[in-house]
């Protein structure tokens, strides 16, 4: 049944770009529509980490310009300007799985921007196959 919704989970990186893409062909395939997600979020050591942080510094228009730059680059002008984007505060893989409720499909690259570059999936690829409302697709790197 075409008119659903394929979720994708984009953070800039090169496995949420691969994941983008593979998210756009299959929209294309299905006649779903695109929906791009980012969130952030402070560290919960924000305050002693980051002192000299500027009072105008604003993640959540970081962010935005981060999923403005992502489909930039990932997709055709065309699919860039047909997909929905969404900004979320708070922790990523609860933001995809809240966007994903209802959806045909949620999209993850298999790691995103994060310290522990030896695990098998990323915490929030991981988490996000165990809880999602939909059925999920991991996107693999290199």
């Amino acid at each position: 049944m075409a008119g659903g919704r394929i979720v994708v989970g984009v953070d800039g990186s090169e496995p949420s770009l691969k994941a983008l893409k593979w998210a756009a062909a299959q929209a294309a395939l299905t006649g779903d529509a695109l929906h791009a997600v980012i969130s952030w979020e402070y560290p919960a050591s924000w305050a002693t980490l980051m002192p000299g942080v500027p009072a105008e510094f604003d993640p959540e228009r970081l962010a935005k310009q981060i999923l403005d730059q992502s489909l930039t680059e990932a997709l055709t002008p065309e699919e860039a300007a047909a997909t929905t984007r969404t900004v979320v505060g708070g922790n990523a893989a609860q933001a995809l799985i809240d966007q994903a409720e209802g959806a045909e499909l949620l999209v993850v690259g298999d790691r995103g921007y994060s310290g522990f570059k030896a695990a098998v999936l990323g915490s929030v690829s991981s988490n996000v196959t165990q809880h999602a409302p939909c059925p999920v697709v991991v996107v693999r790197g290199t």
